[in-house]
């Protein structure tokens, strides 16, 4: 597997409008817009650093992978996101080598990426996520 870079750190927050004041007015990033991605019931907010990204994430669902996050551990850090050089290659070598995966096939993910994630018990309680970007 070929990482390429670390793609973007996901923040969970109870709201995004909320939220990003504190990275736009307190640390000065650029707000780079938002996006809901209906399937995953999550509306995500990016804020560029360097070659990576800030992603703050919100619910749009009680039901939710974000919602149920929140509930447990609140808001903070949720996911660590790798870009991949090829993501289908990526999951097969992971899953050889018997690693536990939320996502056995690529999804689609928050600008149009191609995304899958590693379950946290594979990565000491971190929830990894891999990326492909076109």
């Amino acid at each position: 597997m070929k990482i390429l870079k670390i793609d973007h750190l996901g923040v969970a927050v109870n709201s995004i409008a909320a939220g990003k004041n504190f990275w736009t007015d307190v640390l000065g990033l650029r707000f780079e817009g938002a996006e809901t991605v209906a399937e995953q019931k999550v509306t995500t907010a990016f804020f560029p650093v360097g070659e990576s990204e800030v992603e703050l994430l919100e619910s749009t669902a009680p039901d939710g992978p974000i919602a149920k996050y929140l509930e447990k551990k609140g808001e903070g850090i949720q996911h660590i996101a790798f870009r991949v050089e090829n993501l289908e290659a990526a999951l097969e070598e992971l899953k050889a080598k018997g690693i536990q995966l939320i996502d056995a096939k690529p999804r689609r993910g928050a600008g149009g990426a191609k995304i899958a994630f590693i379950h946290p018990k594979a990565a000491s309680g971190v929830l990894v996520e891999l990326c492909e970007r076109d």
